[in-house]
């Protein structure tokens, strides 16, 4: 049975460095196969996963001698690090290692959004030529909200102002004075920021207080025709009330990488046809070819050191 097990997608020269040294088995596909997961992990030392494997209590029950869970990103949401830490389990995620991808992710669907000519193929190559509903608006002076003001913001306000962009943030948890505030306005309150920001992009984990922390309330306190960027995870947003926003025009234009439900079936992408103002795409914001090797290094890298120390 092998010592490591990865059930998700990692880089293989990664995956190829630590079989030299180690029993290890590497099955992407084993996320969807929760029994045979279960089942590997009799013997394992080692699981490494991404944000879609549960690793719960259940799983864990499996694992008898688990040392370590690597995490090939940050966000833990789907991992019971409570149950982890009972069992002295160490919990890695590769922290540092995406967020340029995630940063350039959000930068990217703003200046999209903001342009709106991404929506015009099909009426391009149908022969018509819309220019005047093409027109959009530049990214250089419009302001860019950050919820949350973590490393992966830092990052995006970094880009953001090199676009010429105002920065502000909400983050309660940063100390008025640390440095980090030189990059962004310190907004003391939600509401605040989301009456001020042309683009708001959201970078928060999902937990009880900030599930659904973006809703109709939330949407309606945002000004007339601005944009929500949503890579930090599916439950902090509620769908319907965005839709409803995207649908009346009150928002001009949305972005998702992340969702409630994830993958999304074919009935919950459905509630987002026909919306010319919105970008999807399938959590796939950190995951960049560079971001992917510096993530599976980096995991691998964690997941040794604790093999290795024992502890």
């Amino acid at each position: 049975m092998p010592d490591i097990v990865i059930s998700e997608f990692m880089d293989q020269d990664a995956v190829d460095a630590a079989a030299a040294d180690y029993d290890l088995l590497y099955d992407p596909k084993l996320v969807d196969r929760s029994q045979d997961l279960a089942a590997l992990l009799s013997d394992a030392r080692a699981l490494v996963v991404r944000n879609r494997t549960q690793v719960n209590a259940r799983l864990l029950e499996a694992a008898p001698i688990l040392k370590v869970v690597g995490r090939l990103g940050v966000g833990l949401d789907n991992i019971d690090t409570k149950a982890c830490a009972e069992r002295g389990i160490a919990v890695c995620p590769a922290t540092g290692a995406n967020d340029l991808a995630v940063a350039e992710w959000v930068i990217v669907s703003a200046m999209l959004l903001f342009r709106v000519a991404f929506a015009a193929r099909e009426q391009v190559t149908d022969g018509k030529w819309p220019r005047n509903s093409c027109m959009g608006r530049e990214t250089a002076g419009k302001t860019l909200g950050l919820v949350g003001f973590g490393n992966i913001a830092r990052e995006a306000a970094r880009l953001a102002r090199a676009l010429g962009m105002r920065v502000i943030a909400h983050d309660p948890y940063v100390d008025a004075k640390d440095p980090a505030w030189e990059q962004a306005q310190r907004m003391a309150s939600l509401e605040g920021l989301l009456a001020s920001a042309d683009a708001v992009s959201l970078h928060v984990p999902l937990t009880d207080s900030t599930r659904h922390l973006i809703g109709a309330k939330a949407l309606a306190a945002m000004m007339p025709g601005a944009l929500l960027l949503n890579a930090a995870r599916g439950g902090v947003v509620d769908e319907d009330a965005l839709v409803a926003a995207l649908r009346s025009g009150a928002l001009g234009g949305a972005a998702l990488d992340v969702y409630e439900n994830e993958p999304l079936s074919r009935g919950d992408g459905e509630h987002f046809t026909g919306l010319d103002n919105l970008i999807l795409t399938p959590h796939i914001a950190g995951v960049s070819v560079e971001s992917n090797k510096r993530v599976s290094k980096v995991t691998m890298e964690n997941v040794r050191r604790v093999l290795e120390s024992g502890k």
